[in-house]
């Protein structure tokens, strides 16, 4: 009689192998469901800088062909500015720069760009065509100082406070909305400082 008892025995050890094996796409899916609810109340342009409140890291740039100044870390020191990142292929940028235009035209903030891994002669060609916003334009052809910045992608807008330090970050163009709920009054702020 313990014959066909042990025998009961080895077929239910050989059976919890099957039972782990038809549970593990159950728990794949419910972890996958749990991420996807983590990340429903989440804004997906709020991804976290690692420089806010840091210095802005150290660079030279050449001026993008055509223009007479580049950009360097020193530059950004003594008054509240901007800081974008754009490329003539970048769809968004374009959208973006009638603000940048306007922002330059009504003298409120000094606005300095970075171009990002571009060909020179389309950096300047697409300032020539669009209208140059920028003070000083900086060429990132290699995009090591863009790394150097924690950029995801262009465009990518950047507030700094006349100490050099990095107090906000816009991933995205800039819209007419976040100028003025958030990126304007952040500057007026801290000139007031």
């Amino acid at each position: 009689m313990s014959a066909p008892s042990a025998t009961k025995d080895v077929g239910k050890q050989r059976n919890k192998p099957r039972r782990l094996v038809l549970f593990m796409p159950l728990a794949a899916f419910m972890a996958l469901t749990a991420v996807f609810v983590w990340g429903l109340g989440r804004d997906p342009n709020q991804i976290p800088s690692q420089l806010i409140g840091k210095p802005v890291p150290e660079f030279t740039l050449p001026p993008v062909q055509g223009r007479m100044l580049g950009l360097s870390s020193a530059d950004l020191k003594g008054e509240v500015s901007l800081v974008n990142v754009f490329a003539s292929w970048c769809v968004a940028c374009r959208d973006e720069h009638p603000l940048l235009m306007r922002l330059k035209e009504n003298g409120i903030v000094p606005v300095h760009g970075i171009n990002y891994k571009d060909r020179p002669q389309d950096a300047a060609r697409w300032l020539g065509a669009l209208g140059d916003p920028y003070t000083r334009t900086g060429a990132d052809i290699d995009g090591r100082v863009a790394i150097d910045w924690g950029v995801y992608g262009v465009p990518e807008t950047f507030v700094v406070d006349s100490d050099g330090t990095i107090v906000y970050k816009q991933i995205g163009p800039i819209t007419k909305a976040a100028l003025k709920e958030t990126i304007l009054p952040l500057v007026a702020r801290l000139q007031a400082e």
